[in-house]
């Protein structure tokens, strides 16, 4: 299992709205942003990634939650990341600009058992486009463990994209640690590699990752349930 551990943060500005805007601007970490529409279990992945006993910072002049984490890759270096939670923006059918900013990597996430949350994955995913274009995005269909039959559907949106694509569920962990090792690699090698070089590196690197992406299928095969 990959090794995991948790760092605290410090700031300096005085006053709530100061220290939140240190926690936004003073870090050179990787960014990993979670999108998907509200209770799809975006904040439930991140904590059980995180394990027990992990504190975010709940940012609320910016409407998000920040966690600052400490990665140990397989080769043994330390990548600092800040995972980037809605924290209820969501609800407004759109994110702020501020949210993509510098972003390094997605992880995308819809609910198996509410189908609306699949088809507004192209919303989701039209809007970061717009202002990442070209961020390695992980696609990730989550509460599996309600109906693990589920796994035996095809999912089109990932794989008309050649977007990674893996069943999760925050409930028993299923995928979980894979899901977010790979996109902080990803991330890292975005945030390191000269731009006209970065698309290609980072479809190799996505390439040797062991994904469930499948197969062209069904356009939402939720209309099935």
């Amino acid at each position: 299992m990959t090794e995991r551990s948790k760092s605290d943060c410090t700031t300096t500005s005085a006053g709530p709205q100061g220290q939140e805007l240190d926690l936004l601007t003073g870090s050179d970490a990787v960014k990993v942003i979670l999108l998907g529409d509200s209770a799809v279990g975006k904040s439930k992945l991140v904590e059980r990634f995180l394990l027990d006993g992990y504190r975010p910072h709940q940012l609320s002049t910016y409407a998000l939650t920040l966690y600052r984490y400490t990665h140990k890759a397989p080769d043994g270096h330390e990548i600092p990341v800040d995972f980037w939670d809605t924290a209820g923006q969501e609800r407004f059918n759109s994110m702020h600009p501020s949210y993509y900013y510098k972003a390094h990597a997605c992880i995308m996430v819809f609910d198996v058992t509410r189908k609306i949350t699949y088809k507004n994955l192209e919303k989701w995913y039209t809007e970061l486009q717009e202002y990442c274009q070209g961020i390695p995005t992980i696609v990730v269909a989550n509460k599996i463990d309600i109906d693990y039959k589920v796994t035996s559907k095809n999912f089109a949106f990932a794989s008309k994209r050649k977007l990674p694509f893996f069943f999760v569920s925050a409930s028993d962990g299923t995928n979980v640690v894979k899901v977010f090792s790979s996109a902080i690699l990803a991330g890292e090698k975005r945030k390191l590699t000269p731009k006209d070089d970065f698309y290609n590196d980072v479809l190799d690197l996505l390439g040797e990752i062991g994904t469930d992406l499948k197969a062209d299928g069904e356009d939402n095969p939720l209309d099935n349930n």
